[in-house]
């Protein structure tokens, strides 16, 4: 029984390979479902732990070793393929002969490296957060797995062009900056709404409810955009309700 909530958390880092590889397959759809197994998976080790009274600072280390994969590797490799998809790479076109190492090559994108900053930031993440006495009822910063589901919902709505955004949302430079901002967020100061299910009460839980209300209605609304409107809205309400998130 002791060995179940840590067969969960390899799972999440199971589905996390599995992402990462249709990722760069250019098949974000399927990626899509198995980042939904990551989620599931990372959500039933903690839940399964706690029924069990299981705990061991082995299950704290796999979690957040599965984390830096499945929500630090797999959303710095959407962003990679953005960048890729969006033309960067043309930022290569005028290298002479032989600037580029041995073994590269001009597919090799460069300008769309910067990508895996994010996964950077994600691990200093998730490594505070081991340590860190603060973030046991509430958040400090963005959790990376908010991070990966804005970063999912931009993937999805660049792949079917929703609203015709494709190539907004390819944007070098906004990918850039969004890059830049994900990886402050993360590693920022700011309380934010701790969206983990502890009780089964309707008070503990009503920022969870309000959450899963929003995000519904902007499924109606913004079809895949809608995962990276919901995380703006939960970063935004954490911003403006700080004095709540501290009192939970």
């Amino acid at each position: 029984m002791q060995h179940i909530p840590n067969l969960l958390t390899l799972s999440n880092l199971f589905c996390g390979c599995c992402a990462l590889m249709f990722t760069l397959n250019q098949e974000p759809v399927i990626a899509a479902w198995f980042v939904l197994g990551c989620f599931i998976f990372d959500y039933a080790d903690g839940m399964t732990a706690r029924a069990l009274g299981i705990t061991s600072p082995l299950g704290k280390q796999l979690d957040s070793l599965a984390d830096v994969i499945s929500f630090g590797v797999v959303p710095g490799a959407m962003l990679h393929q953005l960048l890729v998809a969006g033309g960067a790479c043309k930022l290569m076109e005028d290298v002479p002969d032989g600037f580029l190492p041995a073994g590269w090559s001009y597919h090799t994108c460069l300008a769309a490296l910067p990508a895996f900053v994010l996964a950077m930031f994600a691990a200093m993440r998730l490594g505070r957060f081991n340590i860190d006495p603060r973030q046991t009822r509430h958040f400090v910063g963005l959790s990376t797995p908010a991070c990966a589901v804005f970063v999912l919902g931009l993937a999805l709505a660049a792949y079917h062009d929703r609203f015709g955004l494709r190539e907004i949302i390819r944007n070098q430079w906004l990918i850039y900056g969004l890059i830049a901002l994900l990886s402050w967020l993360m590693n920022s100061n700011i309380p934010m709404f701790g969206m983990k299910i502890k009780s089964f009460d309707m008070r503990s839980n009503a920022f969870s409810l309000v959450f899963l209300a929003v995000f519904l209605l902007l499924v109606f609304f913004l079809k895949e955009l809608a995962l990276s409107a919901v995380i703006v809205f939960y970063v935004l309400s954490s911003v403006v309700l700080k004095n709540k998130v501290l009192s939970t």
